[in-house]
């Protein structure tokens, strides 16, 4: 399924910190995404992947001793959660 793949594309990896630990007791979590991507297709790429429904996305681009990182905080419908540990 090229949408699939497009989606993983999109979202790198789970952003794993302690800060972005704490936001998901609020329903918010953090990616690392592609320097492309946009709000709203992460949007549909978290709800393709994980099964759930996101209600907002705030884009943090940033830039560390010249290179770019794009994150992306989802927060999901109030009582959703993603599994954010590896199996």
């Amino acid at each position: 399924n090229t949408t699939m793949r497009s989606n993983r594309l999109l979202i790198k990896k789970p952003w794993i910190s302690e800060k972005s630990t704490d936001m998901i007791a609020l329903g918010k979590y953090v990616f690392s995404v592609a320097p492309n991507a946009v709000a709203s297709e992460i949007a549909k790429a978290v709800e393709s992947i994980y099964k759930v429904h996101v209600v907002n996305t705030n884009v943090i681009n940033k830039v560390s001793k010249g290179k770019k990182t794009k994150k992306v905080i989802v927060t999901l419908k109030a009582g959703e959660k993603i599994d954010m540990v590896p199996h």
